[in-house]
């Protein structure tokens, strides 16, 4: 029997929306219909607000008040609840204007490694159902079901239910599900019904679902390309969906080819669970602006041995190293550099990056960040780096990551962290 509607409440399932559109065993109104719908497989999964949903959990006072993750009187937010999202606070918000829209809030320094834990939690019971598991990041991923129905005893649609419930009803956290034929239609049905929902965009209604859609809906289209499409006639998806593919290549090369297949719903990116994660970072934004190279470079260290220990403990290393600096006007300055070896060590990359600053000093800047570029697995990373000063560095950093491991953060600390009274 085709199974084309799921109940979301008891789990029952049939071959068609029965009438009055309720579940027939348990009379809810929460079904997922579509005459396709044993025919998706791919899905992109969201927590809902996670860090946010994750400090409400654990403070049920904070449960009906407006809630925002971040900090610092220079910060950003990094998530705020639905309650204070509906006063007009958003992510990346600098915390004087979340605050400014909601005074009420209550502001929470982030725990990423609780926010670790518990994306672990969630994804080792989606890797219970597929292999086929490619993260995003810690709240966010693509699933790729096919093929997994009798291992599983039910359709993807069903696994899926299923697991959204058990998140919910064992971590006390709630996620979005989007169910699609593919990757991108996946992703924009997730955010189709936020929070706790779960939406269906099959082949037969993925046109027009996506038409009257504005063309910044598509990936890859930010507020200047989207822009200039708008100024070239194309405001809708369904403008690009109407236009000429040699038109669309004509004027934007691959890129305009890749805008036709996706206005048509048509994306053959697989999911892929090996899929090379493209860099990591780290940054922070000061409460006064600096100016001087002794202040930044204070600044930049800390961020160096934070992102080289979360290299050397997930085995990447790369060669390009990045530095980010933000004006105090909000404008970003980046500057990147490739070197001859990969590195994963504060030292390595503190020198990198202190190179990258020397010609940007002389103006103030309220932010300031370092990060690694395509990274790329290292294995046996000291053996490789042959005898070189990244190599050395290499094996004096490991040796006090165990050090820290063993008798915590504090036991070693860099001479240059240290300042005078």
């Amino acid at each position: 029997m085709a199974v084309t509607a799921v109940c979301r409440d008891c789990l029952w399932t049939g071959d068609g929306p029965p009438a009055g559109r309720r579940c027939p065993a348990c009379g809810s109104l929460r079904l997922i219909c579509d005459p396709e719908l044993d025919q998706l497989s791919i899905a992109h999964l969201d927590c809902d607000a996670f860090y946010a949903s994750i400090e409400k959990r654990d403070r049920p006072e904070l449960r009906d008040k407006p809630v925002i993750v971040g900090g610092g009187v220079r910060g950003v937010v990094s998530t705020a609840c639905y309650v204070a999202r509906l006063n007009g606070v958003g992510s990346a918000m600098p915390m004087f204007k979340a605050l400014k829209a909601c005074p009420d809030a209550v502001v929470i320094k982030p725990d990423f490694t609780k926010y670790v834990t518990e994306s672990g939690r969630i994804f080792d019971k989606v890797r219970a159902l597929t292999p086929l598991v490619q993260t995003l990041s810690l709240d966010e991923a693509w699933i790729d079901l096919s093929g997994t129905e009798r291992l599983n005893h039910g359709s993807p649609a069903l696994q899926l239910i299923r697991l959204q419930k058990e998140i919910e009803e064992e971590i006390g956290l709630t996620v979005s599900i989007g169910l699609a034929p593919n990757r991108f239609l996946a992703k924009m049905a997730s955010e189709m019904d936020k929070p706790r929902g779960f939406s269906v965009v099959s082949r037969r209604d993925a046109m027009a679902i996506l038409a009257p859609r504005p063309v910044t809906a598509l990936p890859g289209v930010g507020p200047v390309f989207g822009k200039t499409l708008r100024s070239d006639g194309f405001a809708t998806i369904g403008d690009l969906a109407a236009a000429d593919l040699r038109d669309l290549a004509k004027r934007y090369g691959e890129t305009g080819m890749r805008l036709h297949d996706l206005s048509h719903g048509r994306d053959s990116r697989p999911v892929r669970p090996d899929h090379d994660r493209k860099g990591m970072s780290a940054e922070t934004t000061f409460n006064v602006d600096l100016t001087t190279a002794e202040d930044l470079e204070a600044e930049l260290w800390p961020l160096c041995e934070k992102l080289a220990t979360k290299a050397r403990r997930d085995g990447v290393a790369s060669r390009s190293v990045q530095l980010k600096l933000r004006k105090t006007d909000f404008r970003i300055v980046t500057r990147r550099t490739t070197l001859a070896e990969p590195v994963q060590t504060a030292r390595g990359l503190f020198s990198a990056a202190r190179d990258l600053l020397k010609p940007e000093l002389g103006v103030p800047y309220r932010l300031i960040g370092v990060g690694l570029v395509d990274v790329q697995e290292v294995g046996g990373a000291a053996a490789a780096l042959f005898d070189t000063t990244e190599s050395r560095s290499l094996k004096a950093e490991t040796a006090i990551d165990a050090l820290r491991e063993k008798f915590g953060k504090a036991a070693v600390v860099a001479g240059r962290t240290l300042k005078s009274p």
